[in-house]
């Protein structure tokens, strides 16, 4: 299928706190257009300040889609995101030729651009043994259990990251093959161009916008947030940074304090992962969220 150049698709990838909200609001303005969601926590409508939902002012400014869109009980993985903005990209063609694309989640800006591989459907039973181990045993566990039963993923794959870790452990539970088996690299071609812009910042600045980003959501009321959330947090959507910390502090087994210095912390790492999973895509042309002038000229575009 070959790329239609009056449909374009203007991707906004970096890591979180880097500014990339506001650049895309920026450009869909510029643009007239609307932006589509690429982050797997903003889309569920249970989950607002810890995971640093736009405010109720920015998403007035421009529509946004894959926010408050799904219920945490659902199940929404990568394949999920790329059926639901395929369908909303063709969807804004019909009045749009530009449409903005922002987020941090790289799989699932790299599913909509490339496609994914297709992995079997996994046993929700296994799913939730493997979540409950990682809840009593920790990271050093998951880590064994894949070094025992997928050697391809714990020397290729991503061994600090608990979620990746937990979907290679259920997968080859499930299907006795590593998750990197079914990975053929091929990508799909699209119908419509993609213009990638990538965000960044100095460390020091980066990390000085995590630490003020996380005070502030304690400030607007995170903890009475994830209180009202204790009920679901065996759920996958739940096994994330902002929630997992307050759910122990709440267990009474750090203090508030530290569950606070905790989330930075691991924020900071979040953060660190992301850019290497974004650095690794030679098609982003990178930026300095302020220079909104260098990027339209990037892009290369007339308004919509």
């Amino acid at each position: 299928m070959e790329k239609n150049p009056d449909k374009i698709v203007i991707v906004i990838a970096g890591p979180t706190a880097v500014g990339k909200t506001s650049l895309a609001i920026e450009l869909a303005k510029h643009f007239q257009t609307e932006i589509i969601s690429a982050d797997s926590r903003q889309c569920f409508k249970e989950l607002n300040i810890g995971v640093a939902r736009p405010s109720v002012e920015e998403l007035q400014q421009v529509p946004h889609h894959f926010i408050n869109s799904h219920s945490i009980q659902e199940e929404v993985t990568a394949i999920t995101f790329e059926q639901y903005a395929l369908q909303k990209a063709t969807a804004l063609f019909k009045y749009h030729q530009v449409v903005v694309m922002v987020g941090g989640t790289g799989l699932y800006i790299k599913a909509f651009t490339d496609g994914l591989d297709l992995i079997p459907p996994i046993n929700p039973a296994v799913r939730m043994e493997v979540i409950q181990s990682f809840e009593q045993h920790g990271v050093s566990w998951l880590q064994q259990q894949l070094q025992q039963k997928d050697p391809l993923y714990s020397e290729k794959g991503e061994m600090q990251n608990p979620q990746r870790m937990m979907r290679a452990l259920e997968v080859v539970e499930s299907t006795g093959q590593s998750v990197l088996s079914f990975r053929k690299g091929e990508k799909v071609k699209r119908d419509f161009s993609i213009i990638k812009i990538g965000v960044e910042l100095p460390k020091e600045e980066l990390h000085r916008n995590i630490h003020t980003r996380v005070d502030n959501m304690m400030k607007a009321g995170l903890q009475e947030e994830v209180k009202g959330l204790l009920s679901f947090r065996k759920l996958n959507a739940l096994q994330t940074v902002g929630y997992a910390e307050l759910f122990d502090w709440l267990d009474g087994n750090i203090s508030l304090e530290k569950a606070m210095e905790q989330i930075k912390t691991a924020t900071r790492q979040y953060a660190k992962r992301q850019m290497t999973w974004f650095k690794k895509d030679k098609e982003l042309q990178w930026f300095s969220p302020v220079q909104i002038n260098e990027i339209i000229e990037a892009i290369g575009l007339s308004r919509s």
